[in-house]
């Protein structure tokens, strides 16, 4: 696996920690690695953006890149046509993780919002650049209440396109979790066909760098170089079963 798509299943869930996370675990497992921001949306020309956020808190041996910037925090393509600006193809980033490919063993491609944001106006969106690349999806999936049900539908559209879903990773696993997160732990890899490969505290975006970096390869199972383990997750959280009726 040398490229990763890397999607959420709604906006504001943890991609970008999450992005950080597999960048900070990679980079202590002696990889080099690029993180790819196709389409930033919602920040100042002098602001620092999301693969900027990634070098901050996996390290400066991240290499980021931003291809397109729009203003105002909405969808590339109606962020685009709001500002004036040129859209991406789905060609267009396809192309610029195959080159970042050829200089380092990881490349992690973080889309904006959910996997069929469109990116253009001929309604193309980050699963398209996925199926040009041949990449895996590694699907960022909220812990709460409604997350099953978002989860099912990027595994449905991932698999109506021929793409394999690596797995679920938590963005934010609250530290007092409520029954619904806890239940999900076992349910989200039904919804997603695929396994659950991590879980992300909640707030670890806000940690010292030093500290992310070093914490992060426990947040993430083996397949994201972590040392993360679901069975060992499950037994501390998932609720206790309800008695069977006699």
């Amino acid at each position: 696996m040398s490229i990763l798509v890397v999607s959420g299943t709604g906006t504001e869930i943890g991609k970008t920690v999450v992005t950080s996370a597999v960048a900070a675990a990679a980079v202590a497992a002696g990889r080099s690695v690029a993180v790819l921001k196709p389409a930033q949306t919602g920040v100042g020309p002098d602001e620092p953006g999301d693969a900027a956020e990634a070098v901050r808190l996996a390290g400066p041996a991240v290499t980021a890149v931003e291809l397109a910037r729009y203003p105002e925090p909405l969808a590339p393509d109606t962020a685009a046509r709001r500002a004036g600006l040129p859209t991406l193809a789905p060609s267009d980033i396809a192309e610029a993780a195959r080159r970042l490919s050829l200089d380092h063993d990881l490349v992690l491609v973080e889309g904006a919002g959910g996997l069929l944001v469109r990116f253009d106006e001929a309604g193309h969106t980050l699963a398209d650049a996925a199926v040009m690349l041949g990449a895996p999806v590694l699907v960022v999936a909220a812990a709460g209440l409604g997350t099953l049900n978002s989860t099912a539908l990027t595994a449905e559209a991932l698999r109506a396109r021929g793409l394999t879903a690596l797995g679920v990773v938590v963005g934010s696993w609250p530290s007092s979790p409520d029954l619904a997160s806890r239940c999900n732990l076992a349910d989200l890899p039904k919804s997603a066909g695929a396994p659950l490969l991590g879980a992300i505290p909640h707030g670890a975006g806000a940690l010292p760098p030093t500290e992310f970096r070093t914490q992060s390869p426990t947040w993430l199972a083996p397949p994201l170089t972590g040392t993360w383990s679901e069975p060992t997750f499950l037994k501390t959280w998932s609720p206790t079963p309800l008695p069977e009726h006699p």
